[in-house]
């Protein structure tokens, strides 16, 4: 029993210090390998110090060039960005019963039952984003603007036209504000806002076309309706006119019944006339007291102005990151050059890598 208990102490201590050896081994190669590393840096510094600087010279000179060309030649123009807001109202997207389905808790039902609980439809900003990516957009800009001759399209001018407009004309909604903005980049600003400003135009002609704004289209109607009124008024009045300068001129005693007959149905024509042209205009008004008090469906908050700052490029980030990548370049020729010199000098890798070549041409031989 007591001699168990001296092999079991001495087995133990053995493996104790054994494990301990073992860690400090580890630890001592660990030392060695990043003592080994910045050897390799060290020996590499000067490679990786002038590449680097090189980079970072080279960076600057290509930005200062870029500045000082003409931007129709540089390779990293100055461009500009102007931008227009508009604000979009959303129209309810859910009826009487869907909204009393909504709110009793019964939407889920009502949807298995094909009945739908609104949510789920278009919304006015969904179609001006769609609006400003269309091709009847993009092709009206083109054409009104001469893109194709401008940047000597030559090749399917209408699908390069249009991937050249995407890159450059965006659009952007806020949620929250329901405020849709857009924007348009050319080394231009002036020619850059011309294109702001017929987009804008184009996309409010096309919700009124549309017919998204009832107020808008019950004004215009008003309007049509309220010129044509008081046009038959005036005519009226007219025929009243003649009528009466043709009894006085008549001298035939036999037509002044008709004559009389004629006059009072233009009278009540034109009393008639006149109460229409008086509801329009009543009516006219009222709607206009109300859109007052409405927000319209498309209404323009800011048109876009000629940019004094440029949006891009940042060409001092641009230096920074082709300095660093330089860097991060150079020290990984560092390490592969390190590593092709000790494979140089070792028989034993020179010899398997020769043999690995061997017998991948065999193999390609083979096939």
């Amino acid at each position: 029993m007591i001699f168990l208990l001296v092999y079991a102490k001495v087995f133990f201590g053995v493996n104790d210090f054994m494990d301990e050896q073992n860690t400090q081994l580890q630890q001592e190669e660990d030392e060695i390998s990043l003592i080994d590393l910045f050897a390799v840096l060290l020996h590499y510094k000067k490679m990786i110090i002038i590449i680097s600087v090189l980079a970072a010279v080279f960076s600057v000179i290509f930005a200062i060039i870029s500045i000082v060309m003409a931007p129709e030649k540089s390779p990293m123009p100055n461009v500009y960005t102007p931008k227009a807001e508009m604000l979009i109202k959303e129209n309810s997207s859910s009826n009487g019963l869907s909204s009393m389905l909504s709110s009793s808790g019964l939407g889920s039902l009502a949807s298995l039952a094909g009945v739908s609980v609104g949510g789920g439809g278009s919304s006015n900003t969904s179609l001006a984003t769609y609006l400003i990516s269309s091709d009847a957009l993009l092709d009206a800009v083109t054409d009104e603007f001469k893109l194709i001759e401008k940047f000597k399209i030559e090749k399917s001018v209408r699908a390069s036209s249009r991937k050249m407009l995407k890159e450059v004309l965006k659009a952007t909604s806020d949620t929250e504000t329901g405020v849709f903005t857009v924007s348009f980049t050319d080394i231009d600003p002036i020619f850059a806002q011309s294109v702001v400003n017929y987009v804008v135009d184009w996309m409010s002609e096309k919700f009124d076309e549309l017919g998204l704004d009832n107020n808008k289209i019950q004004k215009e109607n008003l309007e049509r309706n309220i010129k044509s009124s008081y046009n038959e008024i005036l005519s009226i009045e007219q025929e009243i006119k003649k009528l009466g300068a043709s009894v006085g001129y008549a001298g035939n005693a036999w037509n002044i019944p008709s004559i009389t007959t004629g006059s009072a149905k233009l009278q009540l024509e034109l009393e008639a006339q006149k109460q229409v042209y008086t509801q329009l205009k009543t009516q006219y008004e009222l709607l206009k007291v109300q859109m007052q008090s409405e927000t319209p469906v498309f209404q323009i908050l800011a048109r876009p102005e000629i940019p004094d700052l440029k949006s891009g490029p940042s060409r001092g980030k641009m230096c920074i990151i082709v300095t660093f990548a330089a860097f991060f370049m150079s020290v990984f020729l560092a390490f592969a050059l390190n590593a092709w010199k000790n494979i140089k000098n070792d028989p034993e890798a020179v010899e398997k890598l020769q043999l690995n070549a061997k017998k991948s041409k065999e193999t390609e031989e083979s096939k």
